[in-house]
């Protein structure tokens, strides 16, 4: 009976582990044939959309997870490099973001001094242009400005360090920001004295799914131009009716250290001032005296000739007197 026992619970360890070892096989065979039809997919659909959809959802059904969220997960990712471009350089590394070149130029009908002022007044931006949320200069004297904007869908932030800035010429920027950011210059343009062109020249440099998104679309190039005719419009109806209220920043950068500060450059333009209104109040006396002199002339002349008419006259009542005279002696 024993030996009979013994015997049947060899056969039942026997049995268990063919079983065991059919059932691995045939684990072994779907996971393969799954990952032969990923890669089959993979290549017919050129690692896009619909192949990352197909091998995702293989992925997750061999795994023992949800084939469908998978497959949803796969699209998503092949959308995102197909508008990305990847993300892989052909070493390996990350790829370079391509910049998008927005150019826009506009004219405004105020001097270039006005119309640099308003421009530099960074804390008003947010007033003057619809889709820029905030604008900062912490510190004037740092030629630094955080920017937080909406672009397309998203919200986002970036610092903008100056690195040249000239008053009344030009302004030129490089940025920095964990999901795009923008590089740049402004330059104004006297025209007219009443009449500025402001040429702005932008890179932007769009980094996640909306941005990328917004750019197939060229919302930012429009977005662009739309804040451009928005601060017109503001310099138009608002700086214009008081433009000596808005001082801007009136410094100079150079490489992006500040080498005059706002009030210095203030001095110094005061000074300059002085010295050409000296300058004029000397040139205007030197021209009067000049008048006086060639005044006096004529009125010499004047006189001189009220004289010799009053002799003449003389003359001849003393020639008309002395026959009477005679006359009557006679």
């Amino acid at each position: 009976m024993a030996a009979s026992n013994d015997a049947m619970d060899k056969l039942k360890d026997a049995s268990q582990g063919l079983v065991k070892s059919l059932g691995e096989k045939a684990m072994s065979s779907v996971t393969d044939r799954v990952g032969g039809l990923t890669d089959k997919f993979e290549d017919i659909a050129g690692g896009g959309p619909i192949g990352k959809a197909v091998a995702k959802g293989g992925e997750a059904a061999a795994e023992g997870d949800s084939p469908i969220g998978g497959a949803l997960k796969g699209a998503v990712s092949g959308v995102k490099d197909k508008l990305t471009g990847g993300g892989k350089g052909a070493k390996g590394g990350s790829k370079p973001t391509k910049a998008i070149n927005i150019i826009e130029s506009i004219d405004v009908g105020v001097p270039v001094r006005v119309a640099y002022n308003q421009w530099t007044q960074y804390d008003d931006w947010s007033t003057m242009m619809k889709k820029v949320e905030n604008a900062e200069q912490a510190d004037k004297e740092e030629p630094k400005v955080k920017f937080k904007a909406q672009i397309f869908l998203s919200h986002r932030e970036w610092e903008s360090t100056i690195t040249t800035q000239i008053p009344d010429e030009r302004i030129v920027w490089k940025s920095q920001g964990a999901k795009g950011h923008v590089d740049g210059a402004v330059s104004f343009h006297e025209l007219g004295p009443n009449l500025t062109r402001i040429l702005v020249v932008l890179e932007y440099y769009p980094q996640g799914l909306f941005e990328w998104t917004g750019n197939r679309w060229r919302a930012q190039g429009r977005r662009a131009r739309l804040e451009i005719k928005n601060f017109r419009r503001h310099v138009m109806t608002r700086t214009i009716q008081d433009p000596d209220s808005v001082e801007g920043w009136r410094g100079t950068v150079e490489d992006g250290e500040v080498v005059e500060s706002h009030e210095d450059a203030l001095d110094r333009e005061e000074q300059e001032q002085d010295e050409q209104d000296q300058q004029d109040e000397g040139y205007e006396d030197e021209y009067d005296g000049e008048e006086g002199e060639e005044s006096d002339e004529p009125e010499d002349e004047a006189d001189d000739g009220e004289e010799s008419d009053e002799a003449e006259e003389d003359d001849e009542d003393d020639e008309e007197e002395a026959p009477r005279r005679r006359r009557r002696a006679s």
